[in-house]
């Protein structure tokens, strides 16, 4: 293997798509302010979705260990994945970073990392850490099963819809707060509540569920608090069960989703657990930190500790 001489270099994967090309288009000045506060870096920018996965694998083999993710939760999720099916050393070696270049940046906002580059480029240099647990979802994409890593929030059912309509938007340039929460709206007109046997922790239940989503983190769709208590470190998964609610319902129900009491609801459960497995004869769908998947039958499981992570002026106790 290439050992870098240099134990200190930071690996750095530019999203250049990010952030509708914010990427591309702010990296010069990102560049800048590495240099300036004098800390050494080595970049590679992805070319197309995924890529950033296998850059950061080939990252590893050639022997860096600190690496920052500059894009959004998708490419922070890509980075992690990378990590985490690489078998160059263990996924605990590792130090992420992140420059918020998104749309969302909802991992960040739970570590205090700066949206302005000087500020999350300073938490770099200071590169205070903590222990990070990791979440696996195994799902199926018709006959398959597939297995994805993931870092801050995981989901199943509606949220895997609006999802995946953004993301089509995405990939045709279009993306903003805005747009997620239109799709928001407009998926409420057609979507229908599915029955599904919920497993915690081998305990099951049967339930007609409008979404479940599964956190390591707090926050996703730029803002929404779906798992509002959820902890990075603690070794278990937050689980919030959104029952058989109507559409009226739940659109007077979105801002309890805004300010993290949507534990109140009378129809929202809550659950904290290191396994969770959903099974249900009409399909839901899933998605994890942003990114679409396939559907049920689905199994979540965490890495306790799994990674380091960079964070920035907080961490939510």
């Amino acid at each position: 293997m290439n050992q870098i001489s240099n134990p200190d270099k930071w690996f750095v994967i530019v999203n250049p798509n990010a952030g509708n090309g914010k990427g591309k288009k702010d990296w010069d000045r990102i560049s800048e302010i590495f240099s300036k506060e004098k800390i050494s870096i080595e970049h590679h920018f992805t070319e197309k979705k995924g890529a950033a996965k296998i850059i950061a694998k080939e990252a590893a083999q050639n022997g860096f260990r600190k690496i920052v993710s500059v894009g959004g939760d998708g490419t922070l999720n890509e980075v992690v994945n990378g990590i985490f099916t690489q078998d160059t050393c263990s996924p605990a070696e590792f130090t992420i970073g992140l420059i918020p270049v998104g749309t969302g940046n909802d991992w960040g906002r739970m570590f205090g990392i700066p949206l302005m580059y000087q500020g999350a480029v300073a938490a770099i240099r200071e590169c205070k850490v903590i222990r990070h647990d990791i979440g696996i979802i195994t799902y199926y994409t018709g006959s398959e099963l597939h297995k994805r890593y993931f870092i801050n929030i995981a989901g199943l059912g509606f949220e895997a819809v609006v999802v995946k309509k953004t993301n089509k938007q995405k990939d045709k340039g279009r993306s903003n707060q805005a747009i997620y929460f239109y799709n928001l709206l407009t998926s409420l007109l057609s979507y229908k509540n599915t029955e599904a046997d919920i497993i915690i922790d081998g305990k099951r239940t049967t339930a007609r569920v409008f979404s479940i989503n599964v956190g390591n983190g707090r926050y996703c769709g730029g803002g929404m608090r779906q798992t509002p208590d959820a902890m990075p470190d603690d070794g278990l998964l937050d689980i919030t069960v959104i029952r058989d609610m109507g559409k009226l319902e739940i659109i007077k129900s979105l801002k309890l989703l805004y300010d993290g009491t949507i534990l109140s609801h009378p129809k929202v459960d809550g659950y904290r657990a290191t396994n969770l497995r959903v099974e249900s004869k009409s399909l839901l769908y899933a998605e994890a930190d942003g990114e679409s998947l396939g559907h049920t039958p689905a199994e979540f499981s965490i890495i306790p500790a799994g990674i380091n992570i960079v964070y920035g002026t907080k961490i939510i106790q």
